[in-house]
């Protein structure tokens, strides 16, 4: 098990990670903004779905799904139609303009990526992915599952008459 100071450490990386997390937010086309980019890669990523599960997916409530969904909508990048399991639900659904769409933010973002990475071996850079897809698994599917505080550790002593 790591020390004590390497997890210190983690979490310092963890934090200054933010500032890759805005530099990759900067290059997204001015039309596309972040929570859009979100809607368009899971659709990508996961298929057509209900507004439900993006809005598990996004972790997220419905009233925020619901605005980045309209944007996207809004732009011919998704198709909203009944789900005929129950017509009050929407399949959502990525279109030929979407898909053209993410596949320019992929563009972007890889050409970042490679900027940012072109001193680091592939090796390198398959290591880091690697322990990043760990890291995920170590903490599980983090949307769904409650974080679970232990109860402090309470020493039990032992009283003496005296003591009483």
């Amino acid at each position: 098990m790591a020390e004590q100071t390497q997890y210190e450490e983690l979490v310092r990386q963890f934090s200054a990670f933010g500032a890759v997390k805005r530099e990759l937010g900067r290059i997204l086309p001015s039309e596309c903004p972040a929570g859009s980019a979100a809607v368009l890669t899971l659709l990508g990523r996961h298929g057509d779905m209900r507004m439900s599960k993006l809005a598990e997916l996004l972790s997220v409530d419905m009233s925020v799904t619901s605005r980045h969904v309209a944007h996207v909508a809004a732009r011919g990048w998704i198709e909203r139609h009944p789900d005929p399991a129950d017509k009050r639900s929407r399949i959502l659904r990525l279109t030929p303009d979407g898909l053209e769409q993410l596949d320019e933010l992929s563009r972007r973002t890889t050409r970042l990526l490679a900027e940012r990475l072109d001193d680091w071996t592939d090796d390198e850079v398959g290591q880091l992915i690697r322990l990043m897809a760990r890291l995920r698994a170590s903490f599980g599917d983090c949307r769904s599952t409650p974080v679970r505080i232990p109860a402090p550790v309470v020493e039990e002593t032992t009283r003496t008459p005296a003591s009483t």
